[in-house]
């Protein structure tokens, strides 16, 4: 038996945005509650979509503080400002971190508890508020996941709030959001969406269901991503990372995420390095590792990736991924080794510690890692 689960409706295309409005209308909302950061606001993003909001006649109240990575306490500052207000609606337009703070909020103000009491799997009792997500980087996928990611830093790890009732009503994928985004955001978001399109493909939870989405992504993502980080106006180059992140974020709610993400979630804890980097820090050491143990599904990656596997056994080939990955990490400018952003060696057996902890993730890799062989992993990225 197998499963899958997406937002109630899905917008795709160049000016979906302005369906926010349609949406708004559909579900009779009158007073939102708008998550955003500084930049997006500021870069004017925001105004595409407070705009469909206005002349849909709803009372919008905005937070733009949303951090980058944002910590639990963000989300636990944010809950108190709002908890007794009379909202409705909750839209989120953002990178991750915004969605992410939106649609925990959207919970919260529908059930009883405290941030911290839903950090764990389906622990949310029941729907909270209608939540409509727009995202503004090709990376994430969190329009489409069932995933919202914390810092817990006391833990010194990231820990998530994983349920059903996370997934937003609407996701509005409109590529026209994120032709404002700096090249480094560009590109480490786009690792991070191939990322989350491959885990999923070899994920030992991987169902159908959740391969059709992850291999699409792949190729989509594979044509696109040198082209988008290149030239960042390329709009053909932009919609076809927009589709890929979000059949990235469709597949991680069918099949989860593996060591890659496990790995590097201590790294974004403790160092407070972007997520996307710390995708690719552990991206091509994790497949080293990995590739072996699915080998069949690793050579289609390289041969995704453009490598020529004629003649090739299934493990030869399946060997190519590895440096395929390493040189798209190179040419889009992301760092890939953890002595390029300052990550000590003495950190490696703290954060081999952390990473182990973080079963929800391992549980899905195709290979069983212990705690030497992630140790192990971090030493030959230093």
């Amino acid at each position: 038996m197998h499963s899958i689960r997406h937002p109630k409706r899905t917008w795709f295309g160049l000016g979906t945005i302005a369906k926010i409005k349609d949406e708004t209308e559909f579900l009779g909302a009158r007073n939102a509650l708008f998550f955003t950061d500084k930049g997006v606001r500021g870069a004017g993003v925001a105004d595409m979509a407070l705009a469909p909001l206005e002349e849909a006649g709803v009372q919008v109240t905005i937070y733009d503080e949303c951090p980058p990575e944002p910590a639990i306490g963000d989300l636990e500052q944010a809950f108190d400002e709002f908890k007794n207000g009379s909202f409705d609606l909750v839209v989120g337009v953002g990178g991750g971190s915004s969605m992410d703070m939106a649609k925990s909020i959207g919970v919260l103000l529908g059930n009883d508890g405290a941030p911290r009491d839903y950090l764990g799997i389906e622990l949310v009792p029941k729907p909270g508020l209608s939540t409509i997500l727009a995202p503004t980087t090709s990376g994430t996928g969190a329009e489409a996941t069932p995933n919202a990611i914390f810092s817990v830093p006391e833990e010194q790890v990231k820990l998530a709030i994983v349920s059903t009732h996370v997934i937003p009503f609407a996701a509005i994928v409109d590529p026209n959001l994120t032709l404002s985004a700096p090249p480094k955001v560009t590109s480490a978001a786009g690792v991070d969406a191939f990322t989350h399109c491959l885990e999923t493909y070899v994920a030992r939870n991987a169902t159908p269901l959740s391969e059709m989405y992850s291999l699409e992504g792949m190729k989509l993502i594979a044509r696109s991503l040198r082209s988008v980080c290149k030239d960042g106006s390329d709009i053909e180059a932009r919609t076809n990372m927009a589709l890929g992140s979000y059949y990235g974020g469709v597949a991680l709610a069918g099949a989860g995420a593996g060591a890659i993400h496990a790995l590097a979630y201590p790294l974004g804890s403790r160092f407070h390095i972007p997520h996307g980097v710390s995708n690719s820090l552990m991206f091509s050491h994790v497949m080293k590792e990995n590739y072996a143990a699915a080998p069949e599904k690793f050579a289609r990656i390289a041969q995704i990736l453009g490598e020529s596997t004629d003649g090739m056994s299934d493990a030869e080939a399946a060997e190519l991924s590895v440096g395929a990955v390493e040189k798209l990490c190179r040419d889009c400018g992301v760092p890939t080794r953890l002595g390029e952003v300052d990550v000590p060696a003495h950190a490696i057996p703290d954060l081999a510690e952390a990473a182990f902890k973080l079963e929800r993730l391992l549980s899905c890799n195709p290979k069983e890692l212990t705690l030497e062989d992630i140790e192990r992993i971090y030493r030959t990225a230093a």
